[in-house]
C-alpha cells in the first residue's frame, strides 16, 4: 500500500498559512559584504552589525543562509525589505 506525503507549499511571499517562515538569503555577485552585513542589520531585529558580517561570510561560503525564521507575515516583511535593498532572495519557505 502506498502513502501519500504532503509538503509544506513553498513559494513566494504570501503563498501560505501559519507556522514558521524562513528568510533565506542568496549569494550573488553584486552585493558587497557591507552591504548585505549593513540590511541585515537593519532590516532583521536583533541582527547587530557583526552578526550581520557572520552571515554575509555564511551566504558567501555556504551560497545561501536562513537570516530570520518565525510568523509569515513579518517574514513576508522581512523578505520584501531585504529584495527591495536589492539581496538575492530565495522565495520565502514555510518551514
Amino acid at each position: 500500500m502506498s502513502q501519500t506525503v504532503e509538503l509544506p507549499r513553498v513559494g513566494g511571499p504570501g503563498g501560505g498559512l501559519g507556522g514558521l517562515w524562513r528568510v533565506v538569503v542568496l549569494n550573488d555577485d553584486h552585493n558587497t559584504f557591507d552591504h548585505v552585513a549593513e540590511s541585515l542589520a537593519r532590516v532583521i531585529p536583533g541582527i547587530s552589525l557583526a552578526e550581520g558580517y557572520r552571515f554575509a561570510h555564511r551566504i558567501h561560503n555556504s551560497g545561501c543562509a536562513i537570516v530570520w525564521s518565525g510568523p509569515r507575515e513579518d517574514a513576508q516583511d522581512y523578505w520584501e525589505q531585504l529584495d527591495g535593498a536589492g539581496l538575492t532572495m530565495a522565495p520565502l519557505e514555510a518551514g
